[in-house]
C-alpha cells in the first residue's frame, strides 16, 4: 500500500523510473555478435579436417560453448582474478585503473572486467573514452544478468582477438599450436591467455622475449596459487613461444565446399574417418605423381560405409594443377560410365528369371544396323558362361545380352536406382547404354552398389525382409541418421539372390584386360569389383563393395581428354585395391537362401538341364532361375561304336547303332569356341553309305545381318576389300559364292571371299555343295 501511494504522490519519478528499466531490459542486443564466421568441419572423432577463411578475411571459428579448463583458469587469473565474484564490473579495479589513469593523465589502464571486455568486442573496440566505459558497465550489468558466468566465458573466448587475422580460441590454437584447444598444454593455454590483452602488439612471430616474459610470469601465478606443481610448471616455462603461424589443416578441402554451399559459416562434424582420409590422399598423391607423367591429371574417391551409409572418404580431385582444374569436385560431375553399369545388366537380367550365372551367352561378330560393338581385346570366344563375360567385361555378350533382355526394360531398371545423370530416354542411348553410352557420377554409382550390398545384409540380418528405403542416398553429416524405412516381404529393386549371385561374379580377383595382359591383385580379402574404361580413353573407373564397405574410384582429365594406358583395370583398380588394404577386413555375404533354389545345371551350357543332358551338377539360383529356358545345346544323334559317324538303319545294323546326347553349338558360336575349347567335338557328319536327310548348317561370320559398310581407301588411295566370311558345320563342303546374280567362284576349308564392290546395294548368296543356301544383304558407302 505503501509502494501504491509512492507512485501516486511520485508519477513522474516512477514513469521516469519505469523507461529507464525498460531501457535498461533491452539495452541488450539480442544476438551480441553478428560478424561472419569460417565455415568449419570435423571428423567423425571431432578431428579438424579442414575450415574457410570467414568473409571479412578472419580467421574467426563459429561461437563454441566448450572453453577448456586449463585456458579458462590461465584467463581468469590473467584479465580477470574476482570473476565469478563481480557483478559485471570491479568497482576496486575501476577505482585503481581510474587513480592511475588521472595521475598519467592518459588512459593507461582499464580496469575492465570479462564482462565488460566482452561488451567493447561486440560493439568493435569502440574508443576508450570514459563515457564509452560508462555504457559498457551498464551493458556489462546486463549481460550478467542474461547470461551465466560460463556463456560470458564462452562470448570472450569465441570473439577476442588474438593478432593478426585471427579471432577467437578455436582459430588460435590451430594457427599457432597447430591443435585442438582441448589439447593445449598449460604453456600454451597460458600463451592464448595473454594475447588478446595487446594482440597488435604482441603475437607469435613479434616481441617474443616481452610475450615470453608474460608468459613466464602467469605460469608463476598459477605455481603461486597451486594450480599447477613445480614439476609442471619446470616444464612449461621450457616451452618455446611460437615463431609463426601455421596453416589450418585442408585435409578434404572438396567436401569443405560442399558443406560450405549448404551451411556456410557453421561448425559441422562429418562422418569422416580422418586417418582413412589422410591414408587415401597420400594414395591418391602417390599414383598421382605417376600417371601425370602421361598427361593424366584428376582422380576422385569415395569410401562409404554400407551399414550406415555414412562418407568415410571424399577427395573431390587430385593435387593437380589449377591449369587441370585441382578445384572441381568430381565426385559429382557426370563422366561415361565405360562397364560400370554392366553388373546392372547382370542382375536385371537375374532378378527378370532370363539368366543363370553359368549360362553359355554368345561371343561372335555382331552387327546392329551400323553399331558393330567389339571386346577390349577385338576377340571372340564363340560362348561364354554369363558369370565370365562379366568378370572378363565382354562387350559383345553385353550388347546380345541387352538387346534380348530389351533396351526399355534395362533402362527401367536403372532409374528405378535414381541415376540422376541419366536424363534421356532408352532410345537415345541404344544398345551401347551398358558399355557407356550413359552417362554417371561417382556418387550414384558407389550408393548404388552399396544399396545392393545392404539389401543382402539386411536380408540375411532380419528373417528374409527387405526395407523399403534401402536405395537411399548417403550422408556426410553426423548428425544424419539414414532411415531405411520399413521391413517388407517385396524385394525394392533387384532380390536378395540375384545381387548375391552378381558379387559372386564379381569377386574373382584374377581378372584379365586382354589375354596378353593380366593384372593380379591380392586375393586374401573378398571383394566385388568392377571396372570401366570409357570410349576413347577418357574415364576410368573401379568400384569395389565387401560386406562394409564400398570403394569407388575415378581417373581421368577433368576436360574430357583421352590419354592412351587410361584404362580402368590399369589405372582406377590399384588405387581400389591400396585402399581396401587401409579398411578392416571384411567377412563375405551370407548366402540368402530363402530367395535361392537348387535345380540341375547342365554343366556344359549352365542351362536348366534337360534328361538328354549329359554332364548335370546341382547348383544354388535365385528363384526366378526357375523359368529359364532348357538347355537347347543337347540333341540325341545315332552314331556308329566309334562315334565318327551319324548313322541310320539305311546303313548300320540297328546293334551297332548308339543314341548319344550331343553338345552342339550353332555354326557361328562352333566357329568361334572350338578354338577356345579343345575338347569340344563337332557334331559328326552323316557316313556316305546312309540314305535319308544329310543337310550342312552354314551361316555367315561377317556380315552376320544386312549391314552398311563403309569402306576406307588405303595409302594408294584405293578402295580396301570387303572380305566376305561363312561357316560351315562341315570342313569339307564346297561354298559357291555370288554377288547379285553374277558367280564369284568357290572356297573349300577356309571360308572366305574377297570383293571390290562400288557403291551401291548388293545381295550376296552363297550355296553349298548339297544345295544349302544363304543370303545377306549388303549396302557399300564410302
Amino acid at each position: 500500500m505503501n509502494i501504491k501511494n509512492y507512485i501516486l504522490k511520485h508519477k513522474k519519478k516512477t514513469i521516469f523510473l519505469v523507461i529507464l528499466l525498460i531501457f535498461y531490459a533491452f539495452c541488450l542486443p539480442k544476438e551480441l555478435f553478428t560478424k561472419p564466421t569460417s565455415t568449419v568441419i570435423t571428423s567423425k572423432n571431432d578431428e579438424l579436417l579442414g575450415a574457410l577463411i570467414a568473409k571479412d578475411g578472419q580467421w574467426r571459428f563459429p561461437h563454441n560453448d566448450a572453453v577448456p579448463e586449463k585456458f579458462k583458469i590461465c584467463l581468469i587469473q590473467f584479465e580477470d582474478e574476482y570473476f565469478y565474484s563481480h557483478p559485471g564490473f570491479n568497482p576496486i579495479s575501476i577505482f585503481n585503473a581510474l587513480k592511475q589513469n588521472l595521475k598519467a593523465g592518459s588512459v593507461k589502464r582499464g580496469g575492465s572486467t570479462i564482462t565488460q571486455q566482452v561488451i567493447r568486442l561486440s560493439r568493435d573496440n569502440k574508443s576508450r573514452t570514459y563515457f564509452e566505459k560508462l555504457k559498457e558497465l551498464i551493458l556489462a550489468t546486463r549481460l550478467e544478468f542474461r547470461a551465466s558466468k560460463e556463456k560470458i566465458i564462452t562470448y570472450w573466448s569465441s570473439n577476442a582477438p588474438f593478432g593478426g587475422n585471427v579471432v577467437g580460441l578455436d582459430a588460435a590454437s590451430w594457427r599457432y599450436f597447430n591443435r585442438s584447444s582441448s589439447d593445449l598444454s598449460w604453456s600454451e593455454a597460458a600463451t592464448l591467455a595473454l594475447l588478446p590483452n595487446a594482440p597488435n602488439l604482441i603475437y607469435p612471430g613479434k616481441n617474443q622475449q616481452k610475450l615470453l616474459v608474460k608468459r613466464n610470469r602467469l605460469l608463476k601465478k598459477l605455481l603461486t596459487k597451486n594450480v599447477i606443481d613445480s614439476l609442471t610448471y619446470e616444464l612449461s616455462i621450457l616451452e618455446e613461444i611460437p615463431q609463426k603461424a601455421y596453416r589450418i589443416p585442408q585435409i578434404t578441402t572438396h567436401l569443405l565446399q560442399k558443406v560450405n554451399q549448404q551451411k556456410k559459416g557453421q561448425f559441422v562434424k562429418t562422418t569422416i574417418d580422418k586417418k582413412l582420409q589422410t591414408q587415401t590422399n597420400t594414395i591418391v598423391k602417390n599414383h598421382y605423381n605417376q600417371l601425370s607423367k602421361n598427361g593424366i591429371n584428376n582422380i576422385a574417391v569415395l569410401v562409404l560405409d554400407v551399414k550406415t551409409r555414412q562418407v568415410l572418404t571424399y577427395v573431390g580431385n587430385s593435387p593437380t594443377t589449377n591449369k587441370n582444374q585441382k578445384y572441381v569436385d568430381i565426385i559429382t560431375k557426370p563422366r561415361s560410365t565405360g562397364s560400370i553399369l554392366k553388373p546392372f545388366l547382370y542382375a536385371a537380367m537375374l532378378d527378370a528369371g532370363e539368366l543363370l550365372p553359368n549360362m553359355l551367352v554368345p561371343d561372335i561378330p555382331t552387327n546392329y544396323g551400323s553399331y558393330q560393338p567389339e571386346n577390349f581385346d577385338k576377340k571372340y570366344a564363340g560362348a561364354v558362361s554369363a558369370k565370365l563375360a562379366l568378370s572378363k567385361s565382354l562387350n559383345v555378350p553385353t550388347v546380345r545380352m541387352l538387346q534380348g533382355f530389351g533396351l526399355e526394360k534395362f533402362h527401367h531398371y536403372l532409374q528405378k536406382l535414381k541415376l540422376k545423370d541419366l536424363q534421356k530416354n532408352a532410345n537415345h542411348y541404344g544398345l551401347t547404354l551398358a558399355l557407356g553410352g550413359a552417362e554417371s557420377n561417382l556418387w550414384d554409382l558407389c550408393k548404388s552398389y552399396a544399396s545392393m550390398a545392404s539389401t543382402v545384409n539386411h536380408f540375411s540380418e532380419n528373417s528374409s525382409r527387405y526395407f523399403t528405403n534401402e536405395f537411399t542416398e548417403p550422408t556426410f553429416y553426423d548428425y544424419k541418421k539414414v532411415d531405411f524405412g520399413k521391413k517388407s516381404k517385396e524385394k525394392i529393386i533387384f532380390d536378395a539372390a540375384s545381387i548375391y549371385l552378381t558379387f559372386e561374379s564379381l569377386k574373382d580377383v584374377n581378372r584379365p584386360n586382354a589375354e596378353e595382359n593380366w593384372e593380379f591383385f591380392d586375393s586374401s580379402k573378398q571383394i566385388a569389383w568392377k571396372t570401366g574404361t570409357s570410349f576413347g580413353f577418357r574415364d576410368a573407373w573401379a568400384i569395389g563393395t565387401t560386406k562394409d564397405y564400398v570403394v569407388g574410384v575415378w581417373i581421368g582429365n577433368a576436360d574430357g581428354e583421352g590419354r592412351p594406358g587410361l584404362v580402368g583395370v590399369q589405372t582406377a583398380a590399384p588405387i581400389l585395391f591400396d585402399i581396401f588394404d587401409k579398411l578392416p577386413k571384411s567377412d563375405w555375404f551370407e548366402n540368402p537362401f530363402d530367395e535361392m533354389s537348387e535345380i540341375e545345371i547342365c554343366t556344359k551350357s549352365g542351362f536348366r538341364a534337360t534328361q538328354i543332358c549329359e554332364e548335370k551338377k546341382l547348383e544354388y539360383v535365385q528363384n526366378s532361375g526357375l523359368k529359364t529356358a532348357p538347355c537347347p545345346f543337347h540333341m540325341l544323334v545315332n552314331v556308329d561304336k566309334s562315334e565318327n559317324y551319324q548313322v541310320n538303319t539305311s546303313c548300320e545294323n540297328l546293334e551297332n547303332i548308339k543314341q548319344k546326347s550331343w553338345f552342339v553349338l550353332p555354326p557361328l558360336l562352333e566357329y568361334y569356341y572350338k578354338d577356345k575349347n579343345p575338347f569340344y567335338k563337332s557334331l559328326p557328319k552323316f557316313r556316305e553309305d546312309c540314305l535319308g536327310e544329310n543337310k550342312n548348317v552354314m551361316k555367315f561370320l561377317y556380315p552376320t545381318e544386312k549391314s552398311t559398310i563403309f569402306l576406307p581407301k588405303n595409302f594408294d588411295g584405293k578402295q580396301n576389300e570387303l572380305i566376305l566370311k561363312v561357316a560351315h558345320s562341315n570342313k569339307d563342303a564346297i561354298l559357291y559364292w555370288y554377288s547379285n546374280t553374277t558367280f564369284l567362284g568357290t572356297t573349300k576349308e577356309m571360308h572366305q571371299f574377297a570383293v571390290k564392290p562400288t557403291v551401291g546395294e548388293y545381295q550376296f548368296t552363297v550355296m553349298d555343295h548339297l544345295g544349302n543356301e544363304i543370303q545377306q544383304i549388303v549396302i557399300i558407302k564410302e
